[in-house]
């Protein structure tokens, strides 16, 4: 394994956890600790090393996972070396007034087991929270996404839907099972 594909483990550790606790960065060999800095009580990946490869972060809530999700997470994929994906937590989908099918930890596996995803993570407080977290380079909207979060310097895309929209909204979906 080179270092590029070391960064990259180390990255996904951190930021699944947060940054990697001392306990586990005493474990790592040594080119992996050479690769992170301390911070805070916690070690990450020095710039240097997050800069050899380039990360897309979407999301969304992924309770009934159709087509457009399948052909928006593998563009997204496409487009960066590792894709992190946000999954909306209960209390997010609960503000906007539906109730979640699945738990938000039964969404976030099922969206880790998909092909594209090298990381899928619960949301934060708020997605400028989050975004900090993940540090991506490009942001990644769906077909039906508004754009809401655009920090300067990171790329931000909507994805043009490649099948008919009416039929694999969730929302109708979910009509149509009676739900």
């Amino acid at each position: 394994m080179g270092v590029e594909e070391v960064a990259i483990q180390l990255y996904l550790k951190q930021v699944e956890h947060g940054g990697i606790v001392p306990t586990e960065y005493f474990r790592l060999r040594n080119i992996e600790r050479y690769l992170l800095e301390k911070k805070g009580g916690r070690y990450f990946l020095r710039k240097m090393h997050r800069k050899r490869f380039t990360v897309a972060m979407t999301g969304g809530v992924f309770d009934v996972i159709h087509i457009g999700h399948i052909h928006t997470l593998s563009e997204a994929k496409e487009r960066a070396d590792v894709l992190i994906v946000v999954v909306a937590t209960d209390e997010h989908i609960k503000k906007k007034r539906r109730l979640p099918l699945h738990s938000q930890e039964y969404r976030r596996v099922l969206v880790q087991a998909l092909k594209p995803v090298d990381l899928a993570i619960l949301g934060g407080e708020d997605m400028e929270e989050t975004y900090g977290r993940v540090e991506p380079d490009l942001i990644v909207y769906g077909y039906d996404q508004k754009p809401f979060l655009k920090p300067k310097g990171t790329k931000v895309v909507t994805m043009k839907s490649k099948v008919d929209p009416k039929n694999v909204k969730t929302s109708k979906i979910l009509r149509k099972l009676g739900i």
